[in-house]
C-alpha cells in the first residue's frame, strides 16, 4: 500500500524558537508509526500541525491525496483524521457512552447536545450514532462501564475511553498523543495490545507518541525520531534502535 500521510519541509516556530525544523517524512497506509524523542523535541507540535490545531510557517502536508498548508480541525476530522490528547479532554461529568458519542459531534447533522440528551430533529442519525458508540465500546472492552460517569473511573480506563471517542468516527488516520502516559507497565502492555488490535481489525493507520522505547519497539512498524524539532532517524524499529545518532540523542539516556 502507498502513503496516507506525507510531510514536506514543515517548520513551526513559537516566538522565534523552532519547534519543527524543515521536517519531512512519510507514513504508509495501515502501519503504526511511533514518534519518539526527548521532551521538547516537537512531537506534540507535529500532531497539532497534522490535525490543524497549529498552522506551520512553511511546508505542507499531504493526507490521503489532499494537500494543505493549513487545515481547520473540523475539516481534518471530516477528511478522516482522529486525535487523542496527552491529557484527557473528556467530559468528566458525562458517562462513557456520552463521551464516545462526542467523537461523532463533527460528523452529524444534529448538534452534540441533541444526540447526548436524545431530543432533536434527526432520530435516525441519533440511533445510528448510538449503535456505532456501542460497537466501539464493546470492541474496547468498556461495556461494564458504559453508563458510568467518567470521572469515577481509573485513569487507565479513562485513557481507553479517550481512544474510543477518537475511534468511533472510523478515522483513516489516528493520532495518539502519549496514550500510555501515567500508566504502569501492565497497563502499558494492555493499551499496546488494544492499539495493535485496532490497527489489525480496522486497518487504521496510527501515528503515536510514546516515551517507553521497549513498548515502541514491540508495537510500531515504523519509528521517527525527533530532537529539537529536526528528524534524526526514520525507519524500521530495529534500524532506529541501532542508529548511532539516535543512541546519542535519546536511547542512550533511557534504560
Amino acid at each position: 500500500m502507498g502513503e496516507i500521510l506525507e510531510l514536506h519541509d514543515v517548520s513551526l516556530s513559537f516566538k522565534g524558537v523552532k519547534a519543527l525544523n524543515a521536517l519531512s517524512f512519510k507514513v504508509r497506509k495501515g502501519e503504526i508509526c511511533a514518534l519518539i524523542g526527548p521532551n521538547g523535541a516537537g512531537k506534540s507540535s507535529l500532531l497539532n500541525v497534522i490535525n490543524g490545531v497549529y498552522r506551520a510557517q512553511s511546508g505542507d502536508v499531504l493526507f490521503d491525496g489532499t494537500r494543505f498548508e493549513s487545515i481547520h480541525p473540523r475539516k481534518a476530522a471530516h477528511l478522516g483524521i482522529g486525535r487523542t490528547f496527552q491529557h484527557n479532554a473528556l467530559f468528566r461529568r458525562l458517562s462513557v457512552q456520552e463521551n464516545v458519542l462526542a467523537g461523532l459531534a463533527r460528523h452529524g447533522r444534529t448538534v452534540f447536545l441533541e444526540n447526548i440528551f436524545r431530543f432533536g430533529r434527526d432520530t435516525e442519525e441519533r440511533h445510528s450514532f448510538e449503535a456505532r458508540a456501542r460497537r466501539i465500546i464493546a470492541f474496547l472492552g468498556l461495556e461494564a462501564h458504559r453508563d458510568t460517569i467518567v470521572s469515577t473511573l481509573p485513569y487507565g480506563i479513562q485513557k481507553r475511553v479517550d481512544l474510543a471517542r477518537a475511534l468511533v468516527a472510523d478515522p483513516k488516520l489516528l493520532l495518539l498523543d502519549e496514550p500510555m502516559a501515567g500508566m504502569n507497565q501492565e497497563e502499558k502492555q494492555e493499551m499496546s495490545r488494544v492499539i495493535a488490535e485496532v490497527n489489525r481489525t480496522f486497518g487504521t493507520t496510527v501515528v503515536l507518541i510514546e516515551h517507553d522505547v521497549g513498548i515502541v519497539m514491540g508495537l510500531a512498524h515504523h519509528v521517527v525520531v525527533l530532537d529539537y524539532g529536526r528528524k534524526v532517524a526514520d525507519g524500521a524499529p530495529e534500524d532506529v534502535r541501532n542508529d548511532p545518532e539516535v543512541i546519542a540523542a535519546y536511547l542512550g539516556t533511557v534504560h
